[in-house]
């Protein structure tokens, strides 16, 4: 399962970084959106994929016995989740707020109508 998991990670970074090469304001923001959940796959895969109890300690125990799931990796990719739903939401309003200003969704043409200013 984790060698799947790898593979899909590197087609997402793949596919992530293509679409961010790309001139079109749209497919950089799609590219942003598939690196964020490359990201938290890739977190989600670090923890390790165990099918195991929460990680609670009982009354009568000192120590954590048996296979637990790690809840750290769980609080990052949710940290990263809402960080990331921030930063698309940011971009997405920037992005129209560039379109009804200028017109432009081209990045190139962007960059020749502020050399024109």
């Amino acid at each position: 399962m984790e060698i799947i998991l790898a593979v899909l990670i590197g087609f997402m970074y793949a596919a992530g970084i293509y679409l961010i090469l790309r001139r079109s304001l749209v497919k950089l923001i799609v590219g942003l959106i598939i690196l964020g959940n490359a990201v938290n796959l890739l977190l989600f895969l670090l923890g390790g994929i165990t099918k195991g109890q929460p990680p609670v300690i009982g009354d009568a125990e000192k120590l954590l016995a048996g296979v637990y799931a790690d809840p750290l990796p769980q609080a990052l990719i949710l940290t990263a989740i809402v960080i990331s739903f921030g930063l698309q939401a940011f971009a997405m309003v920037l992005l129209q707020r560039e379109y009804i200003q200028g017109g432009v969704e081209d990045l190139d043409n962007l960059k020749e109508e502020d050399e024109e200013k």
